[in-house]
């Protein structure tokens, strides 16, 4: 393999249904760090909306209550304000309560009730400009990446209609997913995607390589959806042993 190429070894079992590729990301981190628990356990913990599905900002709670490093790059201006992150001296959580008392959106409220948790457990927010330079820097850490991102922009699939999401380009609207990115190709400029869905349309092996830039805008285009962040997960360093 090639020198310009990385690969992280993240191996992902099949999402079980159509709501839980979320969870089963998580579980397929767990597992890179060598804390391996049956997925079944993740998914009951980490829960669901009511509609299905989840926010990245919940497998983050998850990770933080079981003693690891979480943070968020988030690119959602429907829950952040960019001014929060750019003016100084700026107390998200009072902002994020502040907010709650004027937008009545279930899941914007859902979302904020789950980022106050986040931030009272130890979690980090970060907005930073999303590029292949931000997600290659990330994997040169050695630390996969876990992204809310737009599956039908990803996939470039129709839209989905109705409660069993049947394919409708008329009726349907844009779907969300979770998918791992575990790998850089810097020749290529190309990522990784490590993916729970059986059924992509791209590898039934769970991993394919894609356009950082395809990536990039499916990234973004998670607001649709909800989504729209990187998160990422790791163990706490072990302080270092002073030498006499």
């Amino acid at each position: 393999m090639s020198h310009a190429i990385l690969q992280l070894p993240v191996n992902i079992l099949p999402q079980p249904d159509e709501t839980t590729c979320g969870p089963t990301c998580l579980h397929a981190l767990y597992r890179y760090w060598g804390d391996d628990e049956p997925l079944s356990e993740v998914i009951a913990r980490t829960g669901r909306l009511e509609h299905g599905g989840t926010f990245a900002v919940f497998l983050a709670c998850d990770a933080l209550r079981k003693g690891y490093m979480a943070s968020i790059y988030t690119y959602n201006l429907t829950v952040f304000d960019p001014t929060w992150f750019t003016e100084p001296g700026v107390d998200i959580a009072d902002r994020l309560r502040s907010q709650r008392e004027h937008k009545m959106d279930y899941r914007l409220q859902h979302a904020t009730n789950g980022y106050l948790e986040f931030l009272n457990l130890g979690g980090r927010l970060r907005l930073f400009d999303l590029s292949r330079y931000l997600i290659r820097n990330i994997l040169l850490r050695r630390m996969p990446i876990i992204t809310g991102l737009s599956s039908t922009f990803l996939y470039r699939a129709a839209r989905e209609f109705g409660p069993e999401d049947e394919p409708d380009d008329v009726r349907g609207l844009p779907s969300g997913h979770f998918v791992i990115i575990g790998g850089y190709d810097s020749e290529r400029r190309k990522v990784l995607v490590v993916d729970p869905y059986q059924a992509n349309p791209y590898d039934s092996n769970h991993a394919y390589w894609l356009s950082v830039d395809r990536v990039v805008n499916a990234v973004l285009l998670g607001i649709v959806t909800h989504d729209a962040n990187l998160l990422i997960i790791h163990p706490k360093r072990k302080p270092r042993q002073e030498t006499s």
